[in-house]
């Protein structure tokens, strides 16, 4: 099943491709294009960053999705500090290179949202987890469970993007919200989930799997 109702270049890029493009074009007639050529290679970050491709979507009853694209950097027990309980903690960094936008986990409700500003450091820290600027959404799935996805702000991200709030449903691999630029995502799961992905592994939103609910 594909899920895909945005475009090929995510509307969070519009503005600054326009510019860059505009700016690129104006410096390439005025002035040439060895003054012209790097807000040429800034329109192109602009475009490869603000990238989101269409994903096919499994549709395993209680798979739960991996929210972004990027590297797995903590599997590890812990305690939520949003719905404070035992949680099971698997942590998705993404680098400036990888897709940004960010997706739904499961099929399910948004219970409750949460925001909390921070710092900015190296969102491939797992302290960044409770000093960064954050996003929370505690989502109650289609089975009956009870997860926690946070979207943190990174080194040089400073932008958290959520359009969804308490009472919205959800659809797995539905279209959240978004990061600029280069940060990670927080899932909080049940402790007896079970986990299919190792640290270091890359993962892509939606179409991999990260966990299996119980």
């Amino acid at each position: 099943m594909n899920q895909y109702p945005h475009p090929l270049i995510a509307r969070e890029g519009w503005p600054f491709i326009g510019f860059g493009l505009a700016a690129a074009l104006a410096a390439t007639v005025f002035a040439g294009w060895l003054w012209a050529s790097p807000l040429w290679l800034f329109v192109i970050f602009c475009i490869q960053f603000f990238r989101d491709p269409p994903r096919e979507v499994p549709q395993g009853a209680k798979d739960v999705l991996s929210p972004a694209d990027g590297r797995i950097v903590a599997i590890v027990p812990v305690l939520d500090p949003w719905r404070n309980c035992d949680a099971l903690k698997v942590s998705v960094f993404m680098n400036v290179f990888n897709v940004h936008s960010n997706r739904s986990p499961v099929d399910g409700e948004v219970i409750q949202r949460w925001y909390h500003p921070g710092a900015f450091v190296n969102a491939a820290l797992d302290k960044a987890s409770i000093e960064n600027e954050r996003n929370a959404l505690h989502i109650r799935s289609s089975t009956g469970h009870d997860l926690t996805c946070t979207q943190v702000a990174g080194l040089i991200a400073r932008r958290i993007l959520c359009y969804v709030e308490a009472g919205t449903p959800l659809t797995r691999g539905q279209r959240y919200g978004f990061i600029r630029f280069g940060s990670r995502v927080d899932l909080y799961l049940p402790t007896d989930s079970r986990v299919k992905v190792a640290i270091g592994d890359k993962v892509r939103a939606t179409s991999t799997v990260l966990a299996e609910l119980p």
